[in-house]
């Protein structure tokens, strides 16, 4: 099971919340160490998926929350609707794929209701209006508290917001979008137009691009990496890349700030991503709750990331995005 932490910015400082995903790489009894250090450590929010590891992600996940017994109010709990079985009625984001997809995954959650629900990819085949009236039925019926959008277009998340309005219904709260030192343009050039518009906050994913910035692919990468695991051609693919194999070159031209700075580049990367402007949390991956507590180092690096410090990264990768006139 894949078990991934974000944290926020003015949290991760205090390391009183972050965010766990729940998604199908390690074993149980693993993903059970890590949440509880995680939520020992003042972690408090777990997000999942209908899709990960065919909803067994969420029973894992429901299975562990009922065993420990943590206060509900203590911990927030988010999932994902797009992907959820073979028949085309349940997938994509109509009103009965929402309401039924979202009845099942809080079933196997063992949970009343979740925190946030996240519309985890567009849906060109339903109506904004009825996925932003089916978001609202949802949270009215006391299923779910706020609804967000997951890989969705800057437009598209604006014709949400203005659908709410118009008709009085409830608008998505967050985007959940990748974004690392190598990919930037969406979350530093689309979306803090919505954040200072309407105040849609951004939850980032990937922040690591998936190990590259890690050094970890230098050589001959470790066979436990993800890379090397079946189903991941794409990733095994990207790392052997010219594109891939210059960004690791890149990486390595990090290593003397992570060493200036006292920490790993994993570490460096991670605050990096929390620094940028209008990200809220920061989504990564974790398969120990050793990994786990080296990422939460990330806090006292954020402090030391001075605009010198960030200008200096820019120029070595030379990947700042540009507005486009």
């Amino acid at each position: 099971m894949q078990v991934s932490i974000a944290c926020t910015e003015q949290n991760l400082r205090s390391r009183s919340s972050t965010w766990v995903t729940f998604g199908s790489q390690i074993s149980d009894e693993t993903a059970e160490d890590v949440l509880t250090v995680a939520y020992e450590h003042g972690v408090n929010l777990f997000d999942t998926a209908e899709v990960y590891a065919a909803g067994k992600a969420e029973r894992t996940l429901g299975n562990i929350l009922k065993r420990k017994g943590w206060r509900r109010s203590s911990y927030v709990i988010t999932t994902k609707i797009f992907w959820g079985g073979q028949a085309e009625t349940e997938r994509g984001l109509s009103r009965k794929h929402i309401i039924e997809g979202l009845r099942g995954s809080l079933e196997r959650l063992q949970l009343g209701y979740v925190d946030i629900v996240f519309a985890n990819h567009s849906d060109p085949n339903s109506p904004m209006e009825e996925i932003v009236r089916a978001m609202t039925y949802v949270i009215n019926q006391g299923l779910a508290l706020y609804w967000g959008t997951s890989r969705w277009g800057a437009a598209e998340i604006m014709e949400a917001y203005s659908m709410a309005r118009q008709f009085n219904l409830i608008p998505p709260v967050c985007e959940q979008a990748e974004h690392h030192l190598f990919q930037r343009e969406k979350v530093e050039m689309q979306l803090p137009e919505l954040y200072h518009k309407i105040g849609v906050g951004s939850v980032t994913w990937s922040p690591l691009a998936c190990g590259l910035i890690t050094s970890k692919y230098e050589g001959q990468g470790p066979d436990t990496c993800r890379a090397t695991i079946k189903g991941y051609q794409w990733l095994k693919d990207k790392v052997q890349s010219e594109d891939g194999r210059k960004q690791q070159t890149r990486v390595m031209d990090l290593l003397p700030i992570a060493h200036q700075l006292g920490c790993t580049v994993a570490q460096l990367a991670i605050a990096w991503c929390l620094h940028s402007e209008g990200v809220s949390s920061v989504l990564l991956g974790v398969s120990s709750a050793e990994q786990l507590i080296e990422h939460l180092g990330a806090l006292q690096v954020l402090s030391q990331l001075t605009p010198q410090t960030v200008t200096e990264i820019d120029g070595l990768l030379g990947s700042t995005p540009h507005s486009k006139k």
